[in-house]
């Protein structure tokens, strides 16, 4: 979304205009974010063991960082649905030095609302992964047990290649996994 230089100059403090920069030089005064990456993507869970057992153990996520954080810091307690008394946090990577890395946040011996999105619902409904062979991953992860999201031919392209699928982590996240963007 773009908005006029002289309304978006109203909204940022001063000293954070430095992060934006021209969308456009023919857009007449227009500003964008000037972001680098994605630094992560962040899930609730209500089982952090289980979670951990699909995201390291199947997955092969290596396991950045484990520790109990305070749940009120950094603007947190004004984004809970519910106040909370403890936090979790474990970061995983997929990658040497790859970005988005995810992290995974638990609160021990609390109840955690809601149920995970469907693709037609708002909010964010799910991440991809892309890896080079979609067809010996899913093979892999059905001997491993992972749930489909759907039944296996409906992943099967007009060509008979499976070039995404989607599986449900432990709380019913769903997860694809595709070939790349460019393969048709």
């Amino acid at each position: 979304m773009f908005i006029n230089d002289s309304d978006f100059r109203q909204l940022v403090e001063p000293e954070l205009l430095h992060v934006y920069q021209w969308a456009d030089p023919q857009s007449k005064g227009v500003m964008r974010m000037e972001a680098t990456a994605i630094s992560h993507i962040a899930i609730c869970t209500r089982d952090m063991e289980k979670s951990l057992a699909f995201y390291r153990d199947i997955l092969g996520m290596q396991v950045l960082s484990d520790a109990m954080t305070d749940p009120t810091e950094g603007g947190r307690l004004h984004n809970y649905q519910q106040a909370r008394k403890s936090r979790r946090r474990v970061s995983l990577r997929f990658g040497a030095g790859l970005k988005p890395t995810l992290t995974i946040t638990s609160h021990a011996g609390e109840d955690i609302a809601g149920a995970p999105l469907k693709l037609d619902q708002m909010g964010i409904t799910h991440f991809s992964f892309t890896v080079p062979d979609t067809e010996a991953l899913l093979q892999e992860l059905l001997a491993k047990g992972v749930p489909l999201g759907g039944p296996r031919e409906s992943f099967i392209n007009a060509q008979g290649r499976v070039r995404s699928f989607y599986v449900y982590d432990p709380d019913g996240i769903i997860i694809q996994f595709d070939s790349g963007l460019n393969e048709g």
